[in-house]
């Protein structure tokens, strides 16, 4: 064997397991987001209040055709193809990931992305125009699902990498007169 061949090797190895490590977080995303609305939808009625933390956090059911704090309610066709593209981007983009930070903030908004497509895809009123189940509100602010906080907390941390000069391929931006990133 070659020694430049080591290396290859080496580097298809971790990039496979980058993109498995994006995959599994997105899966548990995924997962936990469509195990809650399932149990939310058997154990309540469609607008039922559950008291959580008094009136600071509450499970409230909601069907919501429409994006945050129910935009848009008319184009819910629109918000479908805006997750098929992320969804499918985010696929294109696992290939050049090499950084344990975006493993994590892919993953969940990839899970995210995916949780409320399947609503919009699967739910009530049907393709491609279905409700997104939302049941966790906080007082003075909207009602949202477990996928919406891998979505927003996804794309925070991908904004956090950027702004801070971490690349996705494991590497610093030349402005942060940093090297390499060492896949962490």
């Amino acid at each position: 064997m070659i020694p430049a061949e080591q290396p290859a090797a080496s580097r298809g190895r971790a990039a496979t397991g980058y993109v498995l490590g994006t995959l599994a977080v997105s899966a548990l995303v995924y997962a936990l987001d469509q195990c809650s609305k399932m149990f939310v939808e058997r154990s309540m009625q469609l607008g039922e209040t559950v008291p959580v933390l008094g009136d600071w956090l509450q499970w409230h059911y909601i069907l919501n055709p429409g994006a945050a704090f129910s935009m848009g309610e008319d184009h819910t066709w629109i918000f479908t193809a805006i997750m098929a593209v992320v969804s499918v981007g985010i696929l294109a983009f696992l290939p050049k990931v090499r950084s344990r930070p975006w493993v994590v903030a892919l993953g969940l908004v990839l899970g995210g992305a995916l949780g409320n497509l399947t609503d919009r895809l699967l739910r009530w009123p049907g393709f491609p125009n279905g409700h997104v189940v939302d049941f966790i509100h906080v007082k003075h602010f909207a009602v949202f699902n477990l996928a919406d906080c891998g979505v927003v907390v996804g794309i925070g941390l991908i904004a956090f990498l950027l702004l801070t000069g971490r690349e996705a391929d494991g590497t610093r931006s030349a402005g942060t007169g940093r090297g390499q990133e060492g896949g962490g």
